[in-house]
Formats: structure tokens, sequence, C-alpha cells
């Protein structure tokens, strides 16, 4: 499974070559480096979806606070386990931790 993570382009250098464009972008305080050669126009500021490394897509900060809230419910479910029920089909039943 992929997962793209939306965060804020903060800071961008690198040449003048747009194939070796990179920033930091800002992942909720986290600052991480990051290709932003697949980014038409990247500026400061620019909301984009990041993963393994490269800026994928731009987002607007609507669309980036959506994905927050997603990614918070998905952590809720760190409550709960997925239990294997017949060990062939892959089926899975809810079991609480606990």
């Amino acid at each position: 499974m992929c997962l793209g993570v939306p965060g804020r382009i903060e800071e961008i250098s690198g040449n003048d070559d747009p194939i070796f464009l990179t920033g930091k972008v800002d992942f909720g305080g986290v600052l991480r480096e990051v290709i932003l050669a697949g980014i038409k126009d990247a500026k400061v500021g620019d909301w984009v979806i990041v993963h393994a490394g490269f800026a994928l897509n731009k987002l607007n900060e609507e669309e980036a606070y959506e994905v927050f809230d997603y990614l918070r419910q998905i952590s809720e479910f760190g409550r709960i386990e997925l239990e294997d029920t017949d060990g062939i089909s892959g089926r899975a039943e809810v079991v609480e931790k606990g």
C-alpha cells in the first residue's frame, strides 16, 4: 500500500534546472527535504502530496486538512486489531485490544 502525505512547501532550493528542484516541506512541524521536480510552478506556501520523498501533486489547504482528518481516523484504528478468522480467505474480524 502506498501513502501520500500532505505537506506545505516552506523553502525551495536547487539550481535553475527544474529536474533538480528540491525544497523543505513541513509535515505538521517536521521538515523534510523533498524532490519537487514533478510539480510545475512549485512555490513556497503550496500544499503538496508527498510519497517516498517525491512531491506528486499540489492540493489546496482544505484538501490537505481533509487528508489530515482521514489520517487521524486511521490512527484511531490502532486501538483495534484485525484477526484472520479462517487463515485462508483473508477475511478478518475486529477484536478490541485490551
